[in-house]
């Protein structure tokens, strides 16, 4: 009885750790979703927390669960998950998460989870574990999707240019500026429907390999679906403000028109993965979508040496990740 009492001690502690993994997503990846909002300057960043925090718990009643599909089955063996393979997989992106922040590093806590979990397994069972066709989409999305970010974003603004081409700029400022809600609600839409899925998966991976759960089944419970959108939730309305400004201002100066057509074509491309049920960065995603942007108006209108250490931070985090989950996996077998 002590036994079991203790091991399902090790799953709640473990559940706690993945709603935290994904406050901190929320707290992480807010800049994407207020960045551009906050720096046009169509919402103050209390109240674009908030509005965007609304549409990333929305998005449980618009999205199907693939995401959090592919992230609890689609990424290793589900039969040599343990324990110390969440907390390892959890603890590798954590950690990797702090230290981005703090430095202000718009990385990616997506691939952080992803690292995470490869590393772990590997740790235990070594590289045969791992199940090639979901690792290579999510690492093909680590290029795709900003390159999608990048087509549609600067779709989306030769498209408005030439729409408004005779309309006098205060008219089109005016216009955009109650068009950029719509765009940053369906970013922050797609942000929560592609996000929270994936503490939902990891959630979800830990209960099958606890036997909570089975590889069978459709979908989770439903207690894992709604504490995951709700944390994720509420680490938006708390913010990244670090984030915000290397975001908004640092790759490239942003109007209203430009913020509604990175926000638009940003949110195309995590519909997209979501739907595909690639599990991909949000960060890659509008960081892709602004460049997009900025490069229509002229190349040098994009600091190509910040967008270049954001590119390399996104390089890193799938090694780095892996590598401190690696660690942590031998720690928790010497912890329990």
């Amino acid at each position: 009885m002590e036994t079991v009492q203790a091991a399902l001690w090790v799953v709640i502690l473990l559940v706690a750790m993945a709603l935290v993994f994904d406050f901190m997503n929320g707290f992480h990846d807010a800049a994407n979703s207020i960045a551009t909002v906050v720096s046009t300057g169509v919402l103050k960043p209390t109240q674009a927390v908030v509005f965007a925090a609304f549409f990333n718990f929305v998005a449980i009643f618009v999205f199907h669960l693939s995401v959090a599909a592919t992230v609890g089955k689609g990424i290793v063996q589900p039969d040599i998950v343990d324990t110390h393979v969440v907390f390892g997989a959890l603890a590798g992106a954590i950690v990797w998460n702090v230290i981005t922040w703090y430095y202000g590093i718009p990385s990616s806590s997506s691939h952080a989870l992803i690292g995470g979990i490869v590393g772990a397994a590997i740790a235990k069972a070594g590289s045969g574990v791992l199940i090639a066709g979901g690792i290579l989409k999510i690492v093909a999305f680590i290029f795709i999707s900003p390159l999608l970010g990048f087509l549609f974003g600067s779709l989306m603004m030769v498209a408005v240019a030439w729409i408004c081409r005779r309309t006098r700029p205060n008219k089109v400022d005016k216009w955009f500026r109650r068009l950029q809600l719509v765009s940053a609600g369906a970013y922050s839409l797609g942000h929560g429907g592609n996000d929270a899925q994936k503490t939902i998966g990891i959630i979800w991976l830990l209960l099958i390999a606890t036997g909570y759960s089975t590889a069978g089944e459709a979908s989770p419970p439903l207690w894992t679906i709604i504490s995951c959108y709700l944390a994720i939730g509420l680490g938006t309305m708390f913010g990244g403000w670090r984030i915000v400004k290397t975001m908004g201002q640092k790759i490239t100066k942003l109007k209203p028109v430009g913020g509604f057509c990175a926000e638009t074509g940003g949110a195309m491309t995590l519909f997209f993965a979501t739907f595909l049920g690639v599990p991909v960065s949000t960060t890659h995603t509008i960081t892709g979508a602004i460049v997009g942007v900025g490069s229509t108006q002229r190349m040098s209108a994009v600091r190509w040496g910040v967008a270049g250490n954001i590119v390399w931070a996104w390089i890193l985090t799938i090694p780095a990740s892996a590598f401190v989950a690696a660690i942590a996996y031998w720690v928790s077998l010497q912890l329990y």
